[in-house]
């Protein structure tokens, strides 16, 4: 049972905006889903280790949302407590060639700051939808670079609620995935070692990447970006492709027509219409080419 009384009393000693019944559709980049109980902007690693002590002591159902742009959110919602690491918690720093940001930062915005400070090593993650904090517990990645090529050290919240710091060599970064990923391990931020560079050359490389980005993705429909994880041996896109399934539709959702792998929200999808489209696509592919498709997003419950 959520107190909601004294949640927000903390919530306001700490400084942090906390909204009760919060719907989180636009929070989340496919704009969908219903309420939580209460969503918190935190402000601080201090602040969220705080919060997420008071709710695990009080076991309250907590998640951790940034951008919401690897995350499903149910139609019924969310039973519990979201923590946002959003506007509220996005400070960056520049020591030297050392860019450290807070877990709130969106990925774009460390890109821009990057460039005008003439600093390089960022340009290929430019465009990816989601926060630092995000980008490093999936290890995100495109066109050949890859979040583990640049981190240098972050901080996070351990599951006892301390503040602890871990290294690049530590932080098992893999495909996808990283020594974060499946626990109850909070990042608060992110330190990145980038190079210096021309920042004429930077924006020229960033505005290149963009304009790829524009010309192969759906980015005029909401959607979690790639729907499904790199099978070994093969693409999910080519599979798809394979199986003729671009088109294919489940209510509101669809595979673009534009990249096959990306599912798509056509203004008036539900959750569930993803879910099953998605089951529809991997039972497909599973049947015709024999490769079981695994979902990228992460659904939060």
């Amino acid at each position: 049972m959520i107190d909601i009384d004294s949640l927000t009393a903390l919530s306001e000693k700490l400084g942090c905006r906390i909204t009760p019944d919060c719907s989180l559709s636009e929070y989340i980049t496919f704009r969908f889903g219903g309420p939580c109980k209460a969503l918190i902007s935190v402000n601080s690693a201090r602040s969220a280790a705080e919060l997420i002590r008071y709710l695990k002591q009080n076991e309250v159902h907590f998640g951790i949302l940034g951008r919401g742009s690897n995350v499903l959110v149910p139609d019924e919602g969310f039973d519990g407590v979201i923590l946002l690491f959003g506007g509220d918690f996005a400070r960056l720093e520049i020591e030297g060639t050392r860019l450290k940001c807070q877990a709130g930062v969106l990925l774009s915005s460390a890109c821009v700051h990057a460039q005008h400070q003439g600093l390089t090593g960022m340009e290929n993650l430019f465009g990816i939808p989601g926060t630092v904090g995000g980008a490093l517990y999936m290890n995100a990645g495109a066109y050949g670079s890859e979040m583990k090529d640049i981190v240098v050290s972050a901080e996070y919240i351990d599951e006892d609620c301390n503040i602890r710091s871990i290294t690049n060599e530590e932080m098992q970064l893999g495909y996808r995935k990283s020594i974060f990923t499946g626990t109850g391990c909070v990042i608060t931020s992110v330190t990145l070692q980038l190079s210096e560079g021309d920042p004429d050359k930077i924006k020229e490389a960033m505005t290149e990447c963009m304009q790829k980005r524009s010309s192969k993705q759906p980015l005029e429909y909401p959607s979690a970006g790639s729907t499904f994880k790199r099978p070994e041996g093969s693409y999910a896109s080519l599979l798809i492709d394979q199986c003729g399934l671009k088109g294919l539709s489940c209510g509101g959702a669809m595979v673009s027509e534009k990249h096959s792998g990306f599912v798509i929200n056509k203004g008036y999808a539900t959750c569930a219409d993803v879910l099953e489209l998605c089951d529809q696509i991997k039972s497909i592919v599973k049947d015709k080419t024999g490769f079981q498709l695994e979902l990228e997003p992460v659904i939060l419950k």
